[in-house]
């Protein structure tokens, strides 16, 4: 599945893949894979991202089109 959101999280914030997969510790192949969808995005990457870029887990996912995290 593609997950267009996590693509396009890392370029509004000015990051390179690299950057996202240090920050994920894991190889950058790994990371483009998930942006592309040609790797299932596992839970801990899904909630360390949501953290990170301060939104919600249903955003990065297109599930809706609010950033807003529970509990904010």
């Amino acid at each position: 599945m593609y997950f267009r959101r996590i693509e396009d999280m890392r370029i509004d914030h000015d990051l390179t893949q690299q950057n996202v997969a240090d920050f994920l510790e894991c190889n950058r192949e790994v990371y483009r894979r998930y942006e592309k969808g040609t790797r299932e995005i596992t839970v801990w990457a899904l909630i360390r991202l949501a953290e990170y870029y301060d939104c919600s887990i249903d955003y990065l996912l297109g599930v809706t089109d609010s950033k807003r995290r529970f509990g904010k």
